[in-house]
């Protein structure tokens, strides 16, 4: 019997506040279950907005804990409602002055399984986040869910081929990459990236990107998100580039076996001949 995920992605514009954009992706992820999906993942800090085009202390406030804080926690009822693993990326504030891009994991049955902070942080025009986020600090973790092995991976994260890398040889089958990019900057490489590191490291991804403009800038994010499979092929039909879309995908898990016995790139790797690529 095949092993099909029924998997699910939401792309957003921002509503103004937190708890109507909270409300929101809880009725996306209600909807989701609705038509049979076991996993969610919403985009980045997908709570608030975008506010890294600008660089001003008063955007610390949409900071809280992980796990313990609201929206962590509400998320947590929503997957024991729905049965479904929940990837839920936040801006993350461990103690004063320690702050993160977060995005927290939870299983099916409401369980905290862990957390992911993006390692590389960009600081150019528009993505000021330097100036609120640390670098993360705790690795490349896999997840062990209802649904198999999921990872993920954020945003600016996407351009460096080291964390995909590791995500794959610690057994990831399903990783998520929420993102907040615009038209501007990347969007040639949107459809590029993701494929390519899909094919690399013989996984699932799910690349999710905002959509719409927003009240701190001038950044028009351009949606387009989906799911890729171990060969670089899209997964149904790319979403909207101007609107809201929730997107559901069946994932056929056993394509990755199918992939890493035709190919067998993990088989070829060649660490002890990597030494340099380390060296800063």
């Amino acid at each position: 019997m095949a092993n099909v995920v029924r998997a699910a992605l939401v792309q957003a514009t921002w509503t103004g506040d937190t708890a109507s954009m909270v409300d929101k992706h809880i009725e996306h992820a209600r909807e989701a279950a609705r038509q049979g999906a076991k996993v969610i993942g919403f985009q980045e800090v997908f709570n608030a907005p975008y506010f890294c085009q600008v660089q001003e202390p008063e955007h610390y406030a949409w900071a809280e804990p992980v796990p313990d804080g609201p929206t962590v926690t509400r998320m947590r009822e929503v997957a024991r409602e729905t049965g479904m693993v929940i990837v839920v990326p936040v801006f993350e504030v461990e103690q004063s002055g320690f702050y993160y891009n977060t995005a927290a994991v939870i299983d099916a049955d409401g369980t905290y399984l862990g957390k992911y902070r993006k390692h590389h942080i960009p600081q150019v025009k528009g993505f000021w986040e330097k100036y609120y986020f640390k670098p993360g600090n705790l690795g490349w973790p896999v997840f062990e869910t209802a649904v198999g092995k999921v990872g993920v991976y954020i945003c600016y994260d996407r351009h460096f081929p080291e964390g995909w890398r590791q995500l794959g040889l610690n057994g990831a089958q399903l990783v998520y990459n929420p993102s907040a990019t615009h038209r501007g900057l990347s969007a040639h490489l949107w459809q590029l990236e993701q494929p390519a590191a899909a094919v690399a490291n013989e996984y699932f991804v799910a690349a999710i990107n905002r959509v719409g403009r927003e009240e701190y800038g001038d950044n028009d994010f351009y949606g387009t998100s989906y799911f890729v499979d171990p060969r670089g092929k899209f997964v149904g039909e790319v979403a909207s580039d101007q609107g809201e879309e929730l997107v559901v995908r069946d994932l056929d898990f056993d394509l990755i076996e199918d992939v890493r016995q035709q190919w067998a790139f993990y088989r070829d790797r060649r660490p002890d001949a990597y030494e340099g690529l380390v060296q800063p």
